[in-house]
């Protein structure tokens, strides 16, 4: 093979081994298995009288899917599994330094996070006495922490760093450079949307480089939920742990229960975001389907709700009373319906065909588009009758995109359902709209603010 052919197959193979170290399903260990497979089809095939470039791509074609090879490796070596909710496995022992470096870092950057918690008290900026200060910052005080940990194992380039950096500055003032108004619509919208804000921030460092690509985004998206479920089952370790060192202490007459509230509890909050997270990231080889699995569970369960309700409203006559906790537990809901989607989505392998539970996915989704549009009705009705607030007008806009990502995914559910797509354009929708939730996010934490008069 000449030496300009062999050198263009040599910078195929890295691009391809780079891409499927990036795969969050493939454990690193089993990349360089994957690598020997491939420079065997390739060999044979030039041997065969195949140039390099066309030997490669017949290889890579040969070689299958990412998540076909993922579902190889879970089979095949699936003794692993206990092994590596512990240890590193033994018969890696290069990776052991790299695995000991990253839960030092991820460790020191948890501590990090929790004393940046409480470094505002140092100020007197205690959580009692000054709640409005940590609702809006405090995304800031644990999430840059997170992007830290992400751009430190994505080597992420000091151009990206910088623009990160940047970003998460502009973050910081928008949420502070607002007067504080007690009680105010404007100052409780910035305290729940800038997290959104944020998140995106980390979805970027998360997918290094890859966030234009649609697989980067799914996987920042089977991280998401693969860390609120590791983050709830921390939470409640946690709080059984409590539980059990306020009652010993309270055995010799000491009440620790101060302590809990103001050292405890924040900082192992923050903290407990970078841990979970290292841990999704370390065992995610082996244990990364819970999310989808409890979608199998909840998506069932949340239709019958769904039908319910509209069977009630339609046997009733009556409206939705559109009162602040309604709405936010009606967006709740449908937030709850577009995450069982995604997730659904994640999980499904492309190529099969449509089945039942692909059925009552569409029935989920239909049934969340009609009652999005009582909702939205319901607000249109208040803000004709009483006029636009804050709440009312961002409740609009947030159900407005949940309309439109419902109303196209429910046509693109359809039709592949009817063989007239594939179920790969449901998955590039549901990718590529997620910046818009952010988008959104942003334009709520700058703009609404002022053109309220911050009330």
């Amino acid at each position: 093979m000449p030496v300009s052919e062999a050198a263009s197959l040599e910078a195929q193979v890295d691009q391809w081994r780079t891409y499927l170290r990036h795969r969050q399903a493939i454990h690193p260990v089993d990349v360089a298995e994957l690598e020997d497979h491939l420079r065997e089809q390739i060999a044979t095939l030039t041997s065969a009288g195949l140039a390099g470039d066309e030997a490669f791509l017949v290889a890579v074609k040969r070689m299958g899917s990412l998540d076909a090879l993922s579902r190889e490796f879970a089979r095949e070596h699936s003794q692993r599994l206990w092994k590596q909710l512990v240890v590193v496995p033994e018969d890696s022992p290069t990776d052991r330094p790299w695995a000991r470096s990253e839960a030092i870092v991820a460790f020191g950057l948890a501590v990090a996070a929790a004393a940046t918690v409480k470094a505002p008290s140092l100020f007197a900026l205690q959580l009692d006495t000054h709640p409005s200060f940590y609702a809006r910052n405090a995304g800031l005080l644990v999430l840059p922490w997170l992007a830290a940990y992400f751009a430190w194992k994505r080597q992420l380039d000091a151009r990206t760093l910088g623009s990160l950096a940047a970003a998460f500055v502009a973050a910081a003032v928008f949420a502070n450079v607002h007067p504080s108004t007690s009680g105010g619509s404007t100052e409780v919208l910035l305290a729940l949307h800038l997290p959104i804000v944020l998140w995106q921030l980390i979805g970027i460092t998360y997918a290094g480089g890859r966030w234009g690509e649609v697989a980067g985004r799914m996987d920042f998206v089977r991280f998401s939920g693969e860390l609120f479920i590791y983050y709830v089952l921390i939470a409640l370790g946690g709080g059984v742990l409590t539980a059990f060192m306020a009652m010993i202490f309270e055995a010799i007459g000491i009440d620790v229960e101060p302590h809990f509230q103001s050292w405890l509890l924040p900082c192992g909050a923050a903290g407990a975001v970078v841990v979970a997270s290292w841990l999704v990231e370390a065992k995610q080889s082996v244990i990364e389907n819970m999310a989808p699995v409890l979608t199998r569970l909840f998506t069932p369960l949340v239709t019958a709700v769904l039908l319910v309700f509209l069977g009630t409203v339609l046997f009733t006559g009556r409206g939705i009373d559109i009162q602040r906790d309604v709405l936010i537990a009606f967006d709740l809901l449908l937030v709850l319906v577009l995450g069982l989607l995604l997730y659904s989505v994640s999980a499904r392998d492309p190529r099969e065909p449509p089945g039942a539970f692909d059925m009552l996915q569409v029935v989920l989704v239909v049934s969340a588009l009609v009652a999005d549009a009582v909702a939205l009705w319901a607000i249109v009705g208040r803000i004709s009758e009483l006029g636009l607030t804050p709440n009312r007008v961002a409740a609009f806009g947030e159900n407005v995109i949940l309309l439109v990502n419902l109303a196209w995914s429910a046509v693109l559910y359809v039709r592949f359902i009817g063989n007239r797509t594939s179920f790969s354009e449901l998955e590039r929708w549901q990718t590529r709209y997620v910046p818009v939730y952010a988008a959104w996010a942003a334009i709520v934490v700058v703009l609404f603010p002022p053109l309220f008069a911050y009330r």
